[in-house]
């Protein structure tokens, strides 16, 4: 979603428009499965989401749009070829530098969900509980990075409107793939999406250099 968005917001407010739909996204996960969430967890990865929303504002909007899309065609491209490694049992430190370095790394690139499930994959022996408690670190992120770019001057009540259709549409698209899954093998499936993502990325690479 986030690689497609790029076709239809300027580069300057992809990343707090999809800000906004992930919280919203993620906030409705939590609520639904928040019998299921490690609040410890949570909290400790809230104190190190706070250092890495500041430092991000900071940054983020000193940046050119060149460089933020080289940036997000990178990262889409690591992200879909290079498989990352499993982080054995991080304790309380290493969970708050992964809330620092996510959040700060989300004012960039926005879709950092991969990454904190893999601080947080090794924690739980059940999966709801995996879930639930992503869900409400994704939340926590989310929230920071909207309020971070509220902060920064971003004004997201111009684009509502086009939230509300994007969560919309994700729910028609939510219906319809679904369909395509039962009819396409997965690995087929997986091909085809690591091959539309890297051609999206090469794009997003060939319009930072242009």
């Amino acid at each position: 979603m986030l690689a497609l968005m790029t076709y239809l917001i300027p580069i300057a407010a992809l990343i707090p428009v999809h800000g906004l739909v992930q919280l919203g996204s993620n906030t409705s996960r939590s609520y639904v499965q928040r019998a299921h969430i490690n609040w410890r967890i949570v909290r400790i990865f809230l104190f190190g989401s706070l250092l890495g929303a500041l430092a991000g504002a900071i940054l983020v909007v000193q940046l050119p749009a060149y460089i933020l899309r080289g940036f997000l065609g990178l990262f889409i491209i690591t992200i879909i070829w290079i498989k990352l490694p499993k982080i054995e049992n991080p304790g309380p430190v290493l969970i708050s530098l992964g809330g620092l370095v996510t959040t700060f790394t989300s004012m960039f690139a926005g879709a950092t969900g991969p990454i904190v499930a893999l601080f947080l994959n090794s924690l739980f022996n059940e999966h709801r509980k995996m879930v639930a408690t992503h869900g409400a670190t994704m939340t926590v992120q989310h929230s920071l990075k909207v309020v971070a770019f509220g902060f920064a001057g971003f004004a997201f009540w111009e684009w509502l409107p086009l939230v509300f259709l994007i969560v919309l549409s994700g729910f028609i698209g939510t219906k319809a793939g679904t369909l395509l899954l039962n009819k396409m093998p997965e690995e087929k499936l997986k091909l085809c999406f690591k091959i539309v993502m890297t051609l999206v990325a090469l794009d997003l690479l060939r319009a930072s250099f242009i």
